[in-house]
């Protein structure tokens, strides 16, 4: 058994929607509306964030501006973050003028998650949005690119040439982004799939968002390997000499079941395991498992999750289909049953 501390506790959802009759969130603007609703009742329950996963050209959840500005007019203290935005498809400038607006209507809460993307719906996505890597480069790059730049903007640093007959007057000197929010910089997180991309992301300053999965690069299981991942990245964020302590989040599927209603929709999973897949011709991944069982049991197995333990931001992922209830409910039960007696609260 590995030591954990307190943590911050927050939900993930992917958004999906879908005009079945078994889902609850049967339109687009039907998930939009539960995001809101659901990130409140986390508020109210006294959880710590509400972060949403982005994926273009699926019936999930996308641009995520919109949504995290309304959320964070409706709420007053929790995170607001994303599990992460596809770098490959973002406009930096654009994105930094956004990020600033919702964060200044949240009260400086956001928490964004970026990354280089993930397997897509569309071949090269990114492309229709105006996007092509650069000679001799991968798409990967240009999302490192595009991060590397929105840092630089979100610095708030003047860069642009004001124009010497302006419609209105202009502060002295080069202009930057705005609005800016002053302190948006050191609240971005890097989704990292592998050690080395959690070492550059250190070295950039950004705090380190581990997910459910993770490059397979030592055929251990999948928990061990993202805490190594976890402490490669604080090493790197030490020797950078970075002046603050980062952040690190890790997702996990957990669902405790406490009634005849869990165990009929989570039951099956009580004997999740590890998986491997190729997420790539040349990426070899592992999954991480689902944790469905009774709060006894959970308390037991989640006491053994050597990344749970390292980091101090746990996401869990939603079933947000099921509705706004369903997962509040799951929410207090992972608050009020599982946490206190993990030491996560």
């Amino acid at each position: 058994m590995v030591q954990a501390f307190v943590k911050k506790i927050g939900f993930l959802s992917f958004g999906h929607w879908t005009p079945s009759p078994q889902s609850q969130t049967r339109s687009a603007a039907d998930v939009l509306h539960q995001s809101i609703d659901l990130a409140v009742a986390a508020e109210e329950l006294g959880a710590d964030g509400a972060y949403f996963r982005v994926h273009h050209f699926a019936r999930q959840l996308s641009s995520p501006f919109p949504l995290l500005a309304a959320v964070g007019a409706r709420t007053s203290r929790i995170e607001i973050g994303t599990g992460v935005i596809d770098m490959r498809y973002e406009n930096p400038f654009y994105m930094a003028e956004d990020a600033g607006a919702a964060d200044l209507i949240a009260s400086e809460r956001l928490q964004l998650g970026v990354s280089r993307g993930s397997p897509e719906q569309v071949i090269d996505g990114f492309a229709y949005f105006g996007y092509q890597a650069a000679d001799g480069k991968t798409s990967a790059d240009m999302g490192r690119t595009h991060t590397e730049l929105l840092l630089q903007v979100l610095s708030g640093e003047g860069f642009a040439e004001p124009n010497p007959r302006p419609m209105f007057p202009n502060p002295p000197g080069l202009l930057r982004i705005e609005p800016h929010s002053p302190t948006l910089r050191d609240r971005i997180w890097w989704g990292a799939g592998s050690d080395a991309t959690a070492r550059w992301a250190a070295q950039l300053g950004m705090n380190l968002m581990s997910s459910t999965l993770k490059d397979d690069e030592t055929g251990e299981p999948f928990h061990i390997q993202q805490a190594g991942q976890i402490r490669a990245f604080r090493e790197a964020w030490t020797q950078a000499g970075h002046q603050r302590e980062p952040r690190v989040s890790v997702s996990r599927s957990i669902i405790p079941i406490v009634d005849d209603v869990d165990r009929a929709y989570f039951g099956h999973e009580s004997d999740s395991t590890d998986q491997v897949g190729m997420i790539s011709p040349t990426t070899r991944a592992v999954f991480g498992r689902t944790y469905a069982a009774e709060p006894d049991v959970l308390i037991e197995e989640l006491a053994d999750d050597e990344a749970v333990a390292e980091a101090d931001t746990l996401l869990v992922t939603v079933p947000n289909q099921l509705g706004v209830d369903y997962n509040a409910k799951l929410l207090e039960n992972l608050l009020t049953k599982v946490a206190p007696a993990l030491g996560w609260r």
